[in-house]
């Protein structure tokens, strides 16, 4: 839902007729080591490699609908004539207002999209680079994903970033802003995703944010970013005064999961058709939480559409949510008052940012959501199957 098919899709392929990254690199002309990272997800193929990824569907004897499949996934359009997908896409209209807002703002279309954990960063990147796609064409869209590692060297830096937005000979940060600057001289819109925008080095962060704060004063309306993260991205907005790109940025949190979107989600994923009910009930047991209602979903589509015990047990026993549970209750100075606040359906007032370390690490970490009612918006546990989990892990805790 919220990440690319595309590796999982190549993978698969290339199992299925034993070809190795090798074979593929060889046939298609690029490193075996790039094929290696688009089967592991580490990266994408750019908007350059179109025809590549083609060719590479060729080579692993894919049928017409398998080839546009794959081309989807990696963000092209499709090379063969079929039949369009009618499934419902979940968070189109979420989608379409995130565009339709960017396209509001002025004299700096800048949004910066904030999302828990699980969602992935962005969400839904796919159906976010099509639409970016379909609005601007595919030549005015670049994604940039900045470097994680901390040793890389600034000219290592923009080169990578260069690279991603399709500008060869960047070897500095001034190399990159003058070919940007270039691209937009010509008059062209371009939009710019930036995904886990606060990853790596903080100075090499704060260049990038500088030039493209520049840029966009420069050439007013005609770069449109769209700045993705979740806790450290909050953080800098919030605590960063002196990233200023990220002070003039509107910020825009992705939205909590209803009824519609649960029941385009089941739609989509697994065929599954919900009653009004089902869906509501079904949302109340996931509470709108990526991870479990996938997991409910299949739950339900393995057994005929059926509520049962065994869904319960099965949301509370998510091995992803206990990840995300056990060092919150285990570890650090905040976790006797986050067993404490397990025995609360509501813990505190929701804000814009909550300074309670405490709460912003349950917050992020997508364990509990605002919720509004008479009196306010408050901080709840997301759903009892969360609730349940951290009961059981500080039952365990306590008995050790």
């Amino acid at each position: 839902m919220s990440i690319s098919p595309f590796p999982e899709l190549l993978a698969r392929h290339m199992r299925r007729i034993r070809a190795s990254a090798a074979d593929v690199a060889s046939e298609i002309g690029i490193s075996r080591e790039a094929v290696n990272n688009w089967r592991n997800g580490l990266s994408m193929p750019n908007r350059k490699h179109r025809d590549r990824v083609l060719a590479c569907a060729g080579y692993l004897r894919l049928t017409e609908t398998e080839a546009n499949e794959l081309l989807q996934a990696a963000g092209f359009e499709a090379e063969f004539p079929g039949e369009t997908d009618t499934r419902p896409q979940p968070y189109a209209a979420t989608i379409s207002h995130l565009f339709d807002r960017l396209a509001s703002l002025a004299p700096y279309p800048i949004v910066m999209l904030l999302s828990q954990a699980h969602w992935g960063q962005p969400p839904c990147r796919a159906a976010i680079e099509a639409e970016a796609q379909r609005r601007y064409g595919r030549e005015a869209c670049v994604h940039i994903q900045p470097p994680y590692s901390v040793s890389v060297d600034s000219a290592d830096y923009f080169a990578a970033v260069g690279r991603q937005c399709g500008l060869d000979g960047i070897d500095s940060d001034f190399a990159f802003e003058a070919a940007l600057e270039r691209r937009l001289a010509q008059g062209d819109r371009i939009f710019c995703l930036v995904s886990r925008f606060e990853q790596g080095i903080p100075a090499q962060r704060e260049a990038l944010a500088g030039i493209l704060r520049s840029l966009s004063e420069m050439h007013s309306g005609s770069l449109h970013l769209l700045l993705c993260g979740g806790a450290a991205l909050a953080d800098l907005k919030y605590q960063g005064g002196d990233l200023s790109l990220l002070n003039i940025a509107s910020v825009e949190s992705w939205p909590e999961m209803g009824v519609g979107e649960l029941g385009d989600l089941a739609r989509h994923r697994r065929q599954l058709v919900l009653e009004a009910d089902q869906a509501k009930h079904l949302l109340q047991l996931c509470g709108g939480h990526p991870v479990l209602a996938e997991a409910a979903i299949d739950h339900l589509a393995d057994h005929g559409g059926r509520f049962d015990a065994g869904l319960d047990d099965a949301l509370t026993a998510d091995p992803r949510i206990w990840q995300a549970l056990l060092p919150l209750l285990t570890q650090g100075e905040a976790s006797t008052r986050v067993r404490g606040w397990l025995a609360q359906t509501r813990l505190a007032r929701a804000r814009p940012y909550l300074i309670d370390e405490a709460l912003r690490q349950l917050y992020w970490a997508n364990l509990i959501a605002p919720r509004r009612d008479d009196s306010g918006l408050w901080l709840e546990w997301r759903c009892e199957a969360i609730r349940r989990a951290g009961l059981m892990i500080a039952e365990q805790c306590a008995s050790h």
